[in-house]
């Protein structure tokens, strides 16, 4: 059975590149005993950056589909942030709400989210998108989840 053409799954994909030079703008500001700009967000060892590649610009969103293989909690914050080559740094002001949060716990089989939640920032990401071929997310884990524990897609209508 062939698939729906008109059905889009994006992936979030890991930045490792971005994260690590964010990382590096933590490690200078210490060594040189310096403050952050105002309003300047700094990358916690807990978060790190994601991508979604647009390969298509005209979407309605449909769902979320988040995997979690182990029990912990995954908090998703889209940027409004456009990463240029001089890595301008990400400021509290360009983080969107709402964000989605999803967790599983001990002994549970599926992901849990606030719906609400999830359904608009879904909704704001297909708006976001007919702007744009790449949106960066920061994923915050925590209560036992990291990277390496998570599938994480968003699915759309063309």
């Amino acid at each position: 059975m062939a698939a729906d053409p008109s059905l889009l799954e994006l992936a979030f994909v890991e930045d490792t590149q971005l994260t690590k030079c964010m990382r590096l703008r933590v490690q200078s500001l210490q060594q040189k005993k310096e403050k952050p700009q105002d309003g300047e967000k700094l990358l916690r060892p807990n978060e790190y950056i994601y991508r979604l590649d647009f390969t298509q610009q005209k979407l309605s969103f449909l769902w979320w589909k988040v995997q979690l293989k182990k029990p912990g909690k995954v908090t998703v914050t889209g940027t409004s942030q456009h990463w240029t080559p001089d890595l301008t740094n990400l400021m509290n002001r360009q983080l969107l709400e709402p964000y989605g949060i999803f967790w599983k716990k001990a002994g549970q089989e599926e992901v849990d989210c606030n719906e609400a939640d999830a359904q608009e920032f879904g909704e704001r990401i297909s708006e976001l998108a007919k702007i744009r071929k790449v949106m960066y997310f920061m994923l915050t884990f925590s209560e036992g989840a990291d990277p390496a524990s998570i599938r994480c897609s968003i699915g759309f209508k063309v």
